[in-house]
């Protein structure tokens, strides 16, 4: 239990990582967006490539994973570059988690699933949080960075429910950071004009795809199977806090009024969304077995 606790923890941190890493590289000026992406994307396919050989003995293929979840992937990593020209860390993770969740809720919702009255007032408060946010004044982010940031939390969404049905998560994923490799090439070259290179961005480019990206996945993968639904979605709540305590000591951020008030409206109306259902259905299932064992 202690370990599950512990690498748990080192997951949570590396995913938060990317955030700070990333908002420190473009803060800085050390690196331009679609450099810090790509290094990010080649150096997370070296890593977890060589941990599909050596752990899982598997050959290479560009015949495995998915084009579609490549994609996906690519947008996300993408758009999260750019996102942070502008944005706070705790802000951008915010904007984030919230689009994410958000995507994948309109997507049951899409698939015909009913949500019940509680999990409507828990979405009704996330949305009031991202609408204070918003609010214009010193600390509002930028709207460009706002719509950049929540496209990235969407492709994230999506390339979540595309990866669902997926028998080995790490090897899968491995091969479609790989299948990132043409969309990595074409961005290149089409921001060649605009390159910014330095040894400080590359190091936190790789770091934020070997480390934080590859390492944190691993690792994320290898604790689920220990963590049930419910509590894996609910401990990811924690992700936006720890990338804003991180921005406040590594990039000298403020936590403002409003986006403590806004965490707490996004991050608790999706907790309600989350465990909303699952404490309606286990009720209903107590109710029905007790009333199986009186009959």
């Amino acid at each position: 239990m202690v370990q599950t606790i512990s690498l748990t923890m080192l997951a949570l941190l590396a995913f938060a990582g990317n955030s700070v890493l990333c908002r420190i590289a473009l803060d800085n000026n050390v690196i331009d967006a679609a450099s810090f992406t790509s290094i990010r994307l080649f150096s997370g396919i070296v890593f977890l490539l060589f941990l599909v050989v050596t752990k899982s003995k598997q050959k290479i293929s560009f015949k495995k994973g998915s084009w579609l979840s490549a994609s996906f992937l690519f947008l996300y990593a993408l758009a999260f570059s750019y996102g942070y020209i502008t944005l706070d860390t705790g802000t951008g993770a915010l904007i984030l988690f919230g689009a994410v969740q958000t995507t994948m809720i309109i997507f049951s919702l899409i698939k015909g699933r009913k949500l019940l009255f509680i999990e409507w007032v828990g979405l009704l408060f996330a949305a009031l949080g991202l609408c204070i946010l918003l609010l214009p004044g010193a600390s509002a982010p930028s709207l460009n960075g706002f719509i950049l940031m929540a496209i990235s939390g969407a492709a994230w969404g999506a390339y979540t429910l595309a990866g669902k049905s997926s028998q080995n998560p790490l090897v899968d994923t491995a091969h479609n950071f790989l299948k990132t490799l043409p969309l990595i090439a074409i961005v290149t070259l089409l921001t060649l004009d605009d390159i910014q290179l330095s040894n400080k961005g590359i190091i936190l480019a790789i770091a934020s795809g070997a480390v934080m990206s590859g390492l944190g996945y691993a690792i994320w993968y290898s604790v689920l199977t220990k963590l049930s639904v419910t509590q894996a979605a609910t401990i990811q709540l924690s992700v936006p806090i720890i990338a804003t305590i991180g921005g406040v000591i590594f990039s000298n951020e403020l936590v403002t009024i409003k986006l403590t008030l806004a965490s707490m409206l996004v991050l608790g109306g999706i907790l309600v969304v989350t465990l909303g259902k699952q404490y309606i259905e286990n009720r209903y299932k107590k109710g029905t077995c007790n009333k199986c064992r009186s009959s």
